[in-house]
Order: C-alpha cells, then structure tokens, then sequence
C-alpha cells in the first residue's frame, strides 16, 4: 500500500492541514461562524436529542472514511490519514499560542469571508493530495465520484441540507454567516483542485509531446 504514496502529495496534504487547523483556529474559533456538513450536524443531534458531539462525530465520520475507502482506494486512505492526523497535530500547536486576530470575533461577516479562505485553500490541498482532513471531505469526494459532480457542488449539497436543518435553533444572522463561508470555501477548494488537475494535463502533455 505506501508503495504507491507519493512524497510531494504527501507534503501537500500535510500543507494543506496545516492551512486548515491556521484557520479554523485563528478565525472560525473565534467568530462563532461554523461550516455546515458533519460539525453543524453534530451540533444539531446536540442540541435535539443530547447526543454528544464526541460520540456523533466518531461514528459520522467513521462511515464517510469507510465508503470513501471503498470508493476512492487506499491511497485514498493513506492521505486521509495524513491530513487528518496532520490538523490535529498542526491545531494542537497553534493552540499553544494565542491567536492573531481576536478582533476578529466582533466582525462575523468578514471572518466568514477569512475563515472560507483558509478553510479552502486548506482542505483543497489535501483534497487535490487525494486524501480528507476530514469526514465533510471525505463525503464530498465520493459525492462528487460518484456524480462526477465538481467538488464545490458535492460540498454546498451537504452544507446547505445541515444549514437548512439548524435554522430550527441557530439565529439567522449567524447561519447567514456561516452559508457564506460554505459557499466561499466551497468554491475556493474547487480551484484549489482544479488548477492541480490542469497542472497534471499540462505535465502530461509534456512528457508525451518529449517521447
């Protein structure tokens, strides 16, 4: 199986996590402003029917891994456990340090538009490594194999579903906030990957063109 692990997208995913973990502490942590996917649904089964985030989460994320394990490959696997390990291990030192931009927490919607960045230049790394940081990514990436949608579109799907279903306890303000950087980051991990596979066909056409 690491046979087949690529060095430099191991790098990626690695950088990519790191990316994440930067933002989601420095901004996200901070504002108040969520991601929709598996973190609002945690925080919905928490809020309904007091089942804790810590057990909900495992298991949630556990089946998007599994199926995108079946789907996707092992290497696929191998990157994911990358990346993931990578953002807690990243989170864990930033959290050592106090953050960069606390003023940050009184201006919601321009921590929306920051955080989106971060988190999607972040995951759209690891993505484009071919691994998840986490049980969102690894659910938009078999969406989007399985549909052959682009992976913005897998990703806004599962947002706006969770969004849609937390209107029944979130203010509005704040869940506007958070569908702007789901929509944001979204699109942001789709050029991120984009411009990875452009960059792919470019080499490609290269080394055919040298033979």
């Amino acid at each position: 199986m690491f046979t087949l692990v690529k060095p430099k997208r191991c790098a990626m995913a690695l950088a990519g996590s790191a990316i994440l973990a930067f933002g989601l502490y420095n901004v996200h942590a901070l504002s108040g402003v969520t991601e929709g996917g598996i973190l609002g649904m945690t925080l919905l089964l928490n809020h309904w029917f007091r089942i804790s985030p810590a057990v909900s989460s495992v298991v949630m994320n556990a089946i998007c891994y599994v199926v995108g394990w079946r789907l996707l490959g092992r290497e696929f696997i191998v990157y994911s456990i990358l990346a993931g390990g990578g953002f807690s291990v990243f989170y864990a030192v930033f959290e050592q340090f106090p953050p960069l931009w606390p003023q940050l927490a009184q201006y919601p919607w321009a921590a929306a538009v920051v955080g989106a960045v971060f988190v999607g230049v972040g995951v759209g790394l690891s993505v484009r490594a071919g691994g998840a940081p986490g049980g969102d990514d690894a659910l938009a990436m078999v969406i989007s194999h399985v549909t052959h949608w682009r992976i913005q579109w897998a990703y806004l799907l599962t947002d706006l579903v969770v969004l849609a279903l937390s209107v029944s306890y979130i203010p509005l303000e704040r869940l506007a906030c958070s569908l702007l950087t789901v929509m944001l980051s979204g699109q942001v991990i789709g050029l991120v990957q984009r411009a990875g596979r452009s960059r792919k066909k470019e080499e490609a056409r290269a080394e055919a063109e040298e033979a």
